[in-house]
């Protein structure tokens, strides 16, 4: 069966008091949106994952996302979600607010195993607290027995879901879409839900996110080394630049020595080996190919664990060319393709004192540190 995800973040955030949507607000070193986009899209199972935006938000969703699926919501929630479901081609589908970053693929594989035997299923978490009326004065206490805190992402039969849209009244707002599928009379499956998607919707709700998170995560280095050697008729590529150069790096790919540095430090962070093992020299695909892809993919492997680049150091090993006039342009260039702020990234260069292959003139080396926050639950 094909599974689809959409993201609902149409919204303007304003309660959040932040000067952006919040969906686009910084959370734990990137934009809100991106944890649950993020765990949606690295899970197996998920064939397609659509964000719905608003009328004007195309630009802040590349910024945080790059170039991803998403149709314009309507004036509702209802609206946004009915919008979604017109966009995606598939048998099950998992309706999530971006509001709850921190979602677990352990929630999402419950979801889709209650989906075998219901319609629906959502996230619930039993009430703790005591339930009280109230007025201007504490009134009457209420049973908490038998309620239950809903979460999302919500998952259903695609049927069933455009269904309930399609019979719910236009006058009337829903909550969310459980409660519609309900009033077609059909039953909504219960699993356990998680306390780390507690939904963010007040300026307090960002702080308590981020110790959260904070707690849960602990700091990784790992470092890359790359080398390759110079030969005529190549193109320098240096951090995703092109470097004016008599000669340029020979390697499979475009031998770029500085990312392929930074790729194996970040495949060390969550211990996924090196860069050949991802993309082997032998396979006639990644000749020529931009290296930046490789530096993508690493940084997607690490995010789909929950981790987080903290900072990069780079140290470039040659005689020649020099590296200070491109220094600013290289940093920026491998900010931009980790989508981070160039504060977070360190280039360097240095000689062997013309010592080595390095000090001959023969080729060039890469030394990378990446420093990262992972999950505690991380092997």
């Amino acid at each position: 069966m094909k599974t689809a995800a959409i993201i609902v973040a149409a919204g303007q955030g304003v309660r959040a008091g932040s000067a952006i949507p919040k969906q686009f607000a910084p959370l734990a070193g990137k934009p809100l949106l991106a944890h649950g986009h993020g765990a949606l899209a690295s899970h197996p199972a998920i064939d397609d994952v659509v964000v719905v935006i608003g009328a004007g938000q195309e630009a802040a969703l590349e910024a945080a996302l790059g170039p991803v699926g998403f149709v314009i919501g309507g004036a509702t929630r209802r609206e946004s979600v009915a919008n979604g479901l017109a966009a995606i081609d598939a048998d099950r589908v998992l309706i999530h607010d971006a509001a709850r970053p921190f979602l677990s693929h352990a929630v999402i594989d419950a979801l889709l195993a209650a989906l075998e035997t219901s319609e629906g299923a959502l996230p619930a978490l039993p009430v703790a607290d005591t339930l009280a009326r109230a007025g201007e004065t504490l009134g009457e206490t209420v049973p908490r027995d038998g309620l239950v805190r809903v979460q999302t992402p919500q998952a259903f039969h695609t049927a069933t879901i455009r269904a309930a849209h399609a019979a719910w009244p236009e006058d009337r707002e829903a909550t969310d879409d459980a409660q519609m599928v309900r009033a077609l009379g059909i039953e909504v499956a219960l699993v356990p839900g998680d306390m780390k998607l507690e939904k963010i919707t007040h300026p307090a709700d960002f702080a308590a996110a981020e110790a959260r998170h904070a707690a849960s995560m602990r700091v990784r280095t790992a470092q890359g080394y790359d080398v390759h050697r110079f030969a005529e008729g190549e193109a320098l590529w240096l951090g995703g630049i092109q470097i004016p150069h008599s000669k340029g790096l020979s390697g499979h790919s475009d031998a770029d020595v500085a990312l392929h540095a930074i790729t194996d430090a970040l495949l060390g962070v969550i211990g996924a080996g090196d860069i050949g093992m991802h993309f082997p020299p032998s396979d006639p695909q990644w000749r020529g190919a931009a290296s930046a892809r490789f530096l993508e993919h690493a940084a997607g492997l690490l995010a789909a664990q929950g981790g987080v680049i903290d900072f990069i150091d780079l140290t470039i090993i040659c005689e020649a060319p020099k590296i200070g006039p491109h220094r600013d342009a290289i940093r920026a260039s491998i900010a931009a393709i980790l989508r981070l702020a160039e504060s977070q990234v360190s280039v360097k260069a240095t000689t062997t004192e013309r010592l080595g292959f390095t000090g001959r003139g023969e080729g060039m080396a890469a030394q990378a540190i990446a420093t990262v926050r992972v999950p505690s639950d991380i092997a």
